[in-house]
């Protein structure tokens, strides 16, 4: 099992250091199609609701709800899936990849949903984009009460037909590299057993 999870976290670090445009794959040439102001559009949409959700006054687990339902409409969900599964999901079935990403769209809701609700009482600012190789980056601002303002960024592509986000850093801490080590972790917790981490992914959400 050691051999698996040094080879595991080397691909992704590779990855990782030839950049994050195909997600470890390669892009299609449609994601030139995209412009920085299709970009800007789908991010001022997306900020949109989620300052929407967390100005709401709504409990805690009905916003759970609201930002999943934001993060099926504007992210790539099942190509963020596959990349957090990494080099295991070459070995999934396909039923498993289906049940993995809608387990897996659940599970980041809730936790990046917990997130977004600390903004309560703030909002967030979109405040450019740019073209970055075969995607493209939209920066924003989270302004907050009481707290100095930091950067919340989107990277956005249309490599799945439609334009949609594949990552996001808030505070600098990239989701697609921290959520390939947390899917990574919890398989080597169970053996590799695919069935038994979408299980643990389930509980956790």
């Amino acid at each position: 099992m050691k051999s698996d999870v040094t080879r595991r976290f080397a691909i992704g670090s590779v990855a990782a250091t030839i950049g994050l445009a195909g997600f470890g794959l390669a892009l299609p040439d449609t994601a030139m199609a995209m412009t920085t102001e299709r970009a800007k559009t789908l991010v001022d949409a997306l900020v949109a609701d989620i300052n929407q959700v967390i100005a709401s006054g709504k409990s805690e687990q009905a916003m759970y709800v609201e930002f999943e339902r934001i993060f099926a409409r504007y992210a790539d969900v099942p190509t963020i899936a596959s990349y957090a599964m990494g080099v295991d999901a070459r070995r999934a079935t396909p039923a498993q990849m289906r049940e993995f990403t809608t387990v897996f769209q659940r599970y980041i809701s809730v936790k990046y949903g917990r997130r977004f609700r600390e903004f309560i009482g703030g909002q967030i600012e979109v405040q450019g984009a740019r073209q970055v190789k075969s995607f493209y980056e939209v920066k924003s601002l989270a302004v907050l009460r009481g707290q100095a303002p930091f950067e919340v960024t989107f990277l956005v592509s249309d490599r799945s037909g439609k334009d949609l986000f594949f990552n996001l850093f808030i505070e600098g801490i990239n989701m697609l590299l921290t959520e390939r080590t947390e899917i990574g972790a919890m398989l080597d917790r169970r053996g590799g057993n695919i069935d038994a981490m979408i299980a643990d992914l389930r509980a956790s959400a």
